[in-house]
């Protein structure tokens, strides 16, 4: 047992040691504390985004999801190649629109083109309201490893405690630049983990092919939807499908990474590398199916992994799996605390107390903010109980809403910012609504966060077409961009949209 420990620690002291060596690095600005100085390189960016995109919601949720529901949790399969195009389509214009125009923050690029300080400060709020639950289901998963590979000689609270103080440290010494090293590791470990723990607990009831067959006899409900208790239909699988990746893209964590990237051809793999990295779940099938007919009626399902590798794993590849856990959770957690004292820092300290404060302050409010959010999510992870699937994705489908004003700002020149504004409000209300309100069910079986993403939509639609922006200026400044753009990565559609002017002038 003590050496099941000193594996995790070891696994812990890593970003430690990389948060030192990327400190000698370190230019002392808040454009490198923050997006390293926009030059991050491939294998960084690949390896970041990987990490801080799958977390402890992936690593122990997934299997408990597949334990407790079936098999609506293979739509994960969809939402990595959502989460890609994503990122190549939004995420490279969000990526040129930041280095032309300096943006730091969602709030920069959506408070720039809206032109308004209203919706600058609500798309503040969003991401930090709906990230720090996020961050606490990271130190939950974290610490359920550790109390589990400890047999409980590490207690919950104290295991949450040294994921907090960790990751404070090292993201304090090193910013960004240390989170993407160690996310080098993490990810690479992360993939790992999740595809041979899979492999190998399946063999405990005689691989993939048997384990298969005897679910099929003794838990058939277990192989089709809604799953065994009813509730994970397609409107779940719809609802995963979009809240997941959508949120997740949305958060404040990506967007750094975006705005991170040295060069726009780094978005165009993206899509497939993230695309290939979902076989990884398959593991997770392995895991969750095999522990419903090895350990049946496990009252958190959440340990559902950590309790079949100490009950039927070797002790050494039982905590080095379980480190793998640890590094997921890690991975996320990191960017997530980094991604919200930025926010801070930059839309809220910077711009409305402190506009002349020097760049050490900017870095050292930064810090600051670390600290203080982090310690929201350590009292929430041991107050607020709930399953991580069913509280990461509360969470995501807050974060969800951005990206139907952010799609606004990179493409359309009608998106207006009373539009955006209460498109934001109305599907935030909708959400919280569906959520907390005990006498109010999901129509069609729809997650809340689909319902508020429709009325989000119809109002921003509805009212950019109804109302007419006055600040021309902005709008052709951002039009300018686009073209830009289009110059620089997609110059056949310039040619394109000339050839059709020249046509429609000779029809005339």
């Amino acid at each position: 047992m003590t050496g099941s420990i000193l594996i995790i620690a070891a696994f812990m002291i890593i970003p430690l040691i990389v948060g030192v060596f990327s400190s000698t690095r370190s230019q002392g600005t808040s454009e490198d504390f923050f997006v390293q100085g926009r030059a991050m390189g491939s294998i960084a960016v690949f390896f970041t985004v990987a990490a801080t995109w799958w977390s402890a919601f992936a690593f122990l949720g997934s299997n408990a999801t597949f334990y407790t529901g079936g098999p609506v949790y293979l739509t994960a399969l969809a939402w990595n190649l959502l989460f890609g195009f994503m990122y190549y389509w939004v995420g490279k214009r969000v990526w040129f629109l930041g280095k032309r125009f300096n943006y730091l923050t969602p709030s920069d690029l959506m408070g720039d083109f809206y032109n308004s300080e209203a919706l600058r400060i609500l798309v503040a709020l969003i991401t930090l309201v709906f990230t720090v639950p996020y961050l606490q289901i990271q130190l939950t998963g974290g610490a359920y490893l550790i109390e589990v590979a400890s047999n409980g000689l590490v207690p919950f609270w104290l295991a949450a405690l040294l994921f907090y103080f960790i990751i404070i440290v090292y993201v304090w010494v090193g910013g960004i630049r240390a989170i993407a090293w160690t996310d080098i590791i993490y990810g690479a470990l992360l993939i790992f983990g999740m595809m041979f723990a899979g492999y190998y607990i399946s063999h405990q009831v005689g691989g993939p092919a048997a384990l298969f067959t005897q679910l099929q006899e003794g838990s058939p409900d277990h192989l089709t939807m809604p799953g065994p208790d009813g509730n994970m239909g397609y409107g779940m699988w719809l609802s995963l499908f979009v809240i997941v990746a959508i949120g997740a893209f949305m958060g404040p964590q990506i967007w750094l990474r975006m705005y991170s990237v040295k060069s726009g051809k780094l978005f165009n793999l993206m899509p497939f590398l993230l695309g290939l990295a979902a076989f990884a779940y398959f593991g997770s099938v392995l895991t969750g199916y095999t522990g419903v007919l090895l350990e049946p009626g496990l009252e958190n399902a959440d340990r559902i992994l950590p309790v079949m590798l100490m009950n039927y794993a070797p002790y050494l590849l039982a905590s080095m799996i379980m480190a793998a856990g640890a590094a997921a959770a890690m991975s996320t957690a990191n960017s997530q605390i980094h991604a919200v004292s930025t926010v801070v820092t930059m839309d809220i300290y910077q711009r409305y107390v402190n506009r002349q404060a020097s760049q050490a302050r900017i870095v050292t409010i930064g810090r600051l903010s670390l600290v203080g959010f982090s310690l929201a999510a350590y009292i929430l992870a041991l107050t607020v109980p709930g399953l991580l699937v069913t509280v990461g994705i509360a969470a995501l489908a807050g974060t969800a809403q951005l990206i139907v004003p952010t799609i606004g700002a990179i493409s359309w020149r009608r998106a207006h910012p009373l539009a955006a504004f209460w498109g934001l409000i109305g599907g935030v209300a909708c959400v919280l609504l569906l959520t907390y309100s005990a006498s109010i069910s999901n129509p069609l079986g729809l997650h809340a966060g689909i319902w508020g993403l429709l009325l989000n939509t119809v109002l921003f639609v509805g009212l950019s077409l109804i109302l007419k922006r006055g600040d021309q200026d902005v709008v052709e400044r951002f039009d300018k961009a686009r073209k830009e753009y289009n110059a620089q990565y997609h110059p056949e559609r310039l040619e394109d949209n000339g050839r059709r002017a020249a046509e429609t002038t000779a029809a005339r």
